[in-house]
């Protein structure tokens, strides 16, 4: 595998904090949950279009039928993952919505374990067990705050299952096609599906205000471009789980921005579920041998 020019985790922290404003800008668009998915990918295939069928329409002729079919799994699985977790900022908070989507890394665990045939150990149990402790207290909160909280949980619980598929899909691909290639398709076919879903569902293409044009841009812009296009670029050189382990980051500074703009507060249960949540994923990822070496040799 070639050497990256700049290290992956630098490309992966500026990822996290641009899709921890994903949240925030989707609550501030006034539109239905599918049609501001289907504007923000067709806004980033717009905008990425020029590139690719300037330099990279060659790749198209090398795919083969694994790399077209993988592609549009991953695009498909993308789509509504984004109609799911922006369905549940209608019904529960950001801070509820981004932690349960954080739990990321055990899917992405669950998935590498039959597919790719990683180990599993006692810790990742442990982990695992106190990450799920952790997400039902949350949920358990939010049932007794409302039903509809409680709804807006499952739905962000179902959305964090699609989007680790839709990195698993794309780590296999990404290895054999150019990041802007994959990009494209992915992207391509999200937005078909998208716009498939928005018509079946009834809901309105438009019109819309100004500022919601804005936020639509804002949306591919951000999270897309420089959130997700970032991912893909790093799942070339690193795991599934180090991309999904960065994104634990997300739901903090969410929660902290949706405290300021919207004076979404935390209720007990999720400040307790939610830290919870992040102990059993730090314990998931930390690797102890590492921390052991490091300490051993300070000493």
């Amino acid at each position: 595998m070639e050497k990256p020019k700049i290290h992956p985790y630098i490309p992966i922290f500026i990822g996290v904090i641009s899709v921890s404003l994903s949240a925030i800008f989707v609550k501030l668009a006034n539109a239905e949950a599918g049609v501001i998915a289907f504007y923000r990918m067709l806004f980033s295939v717009l905008i990425m279009a020029p590139l690719f069928f300037l330099k990279y329409t060659n790749e198209i002729k090398k795919l083969r039928i694994r790399d077209w079919l993988f592609s549009s799994v991953a695009g498909v699985f993308l789509a509504f993952h984004f109609i799911l977790w922006f369905e549940s900022l209608n019904f529960t908070s950001v801070a509820s919505s981004t932690v349960l989507v954080a739990l990321q890394p055990l899917f992405a665990f669950l998935g590498t374990y039959f597919f790719f045939k990683e180990k599993i150990t006692l810790k990742t149990i442990l982990a695992g067990a106190i990450a799920i402790a952790g997400s039902i207290l949350i949920s358990w909160g939010d049932f007794k705050l409302s039903g509809t909280a409680f709804f807006g949980d499952m739905l962000a619980l179902v959305a964090c299952v699609l989007v680790t598929a839709y990195f698993l899909f794309g780590q296999d691909v990404r290895k054999r096609l150019s990041l802007v290639t994959y990009t494209m398709i992915v992207y391509a076919v999200s937005t078909i599906t998208l716009f498939v879903y928005v018509l079946i569902n009834g809901e309105s293409f438009g019109p819309y205000s100004n500022m919601d044009w804005i936020w639509f841009i804002v949306l591919a812009i951000v999270p897309n471009l420089l959130g997700h296009t970032l991912f893909n670029w790093s799942i070339k050189y690193v795991s599934t789980n180090v991309v999904s382990i960065a994104i634990l980051f997300e739901p903090i500074g969410a929660a902290i921005l949706a405290l300021l703009i919207f004076k979404e507060y935390l209720i007990a249960t999720q400040i307790i579920g939610g830290v919870i949540v992040l102990v059993g994923i730090l314990l998931f990822v930390v690797d102890e041998k590492k921390i052991f070496n490091f300490f051993s040799k300070k000493a």
